[in-house]
């Protein structure tokens, strides 16, 4: 956040990267945010991260389908990810 909140324009973002960690449950890091205390755009990009890193090839494992992906954004959906998010993002894709 540091880095991020020193560059004037991008001062606005900073708690949106700062947060997109957080977990729906309040056990996610670095502030230990539930729910809507989790700014709605940090929200938003950890179920596109989460999405984006298991479609995604690593060195230390296979990028996954988009159905696999988006059962597991199902699945943890009210422990990780806003419910209410992580419908509507499936819905979409």
């Amino acid at each position: 956040m540091d880095v991020v909140g020193q560059i004037k324009p991008f001062e606005k973002l900073a708690p949106i990267i700062l947060h997109h960690h957080e977990r729906y449950d309040g056990l996610g890091y670095p502030g230990g945010l539930a729910g809507e205390e989790i700014p709605l755009e940090a929200r938003i990009i950890a179920i596109a991260d989460a999405y984006d890193a298991m479609t995604s090839y690593r060195t230390y494992r296979s990028a996954r389908t988009s159905n696999v992906a988006l059962t597991e954004i199902e699945r943890e959906s009210g422990i990780q990810f806003d419910p209410h998010l992580a419908r509507l993002f499936i819905k979409i894709l």
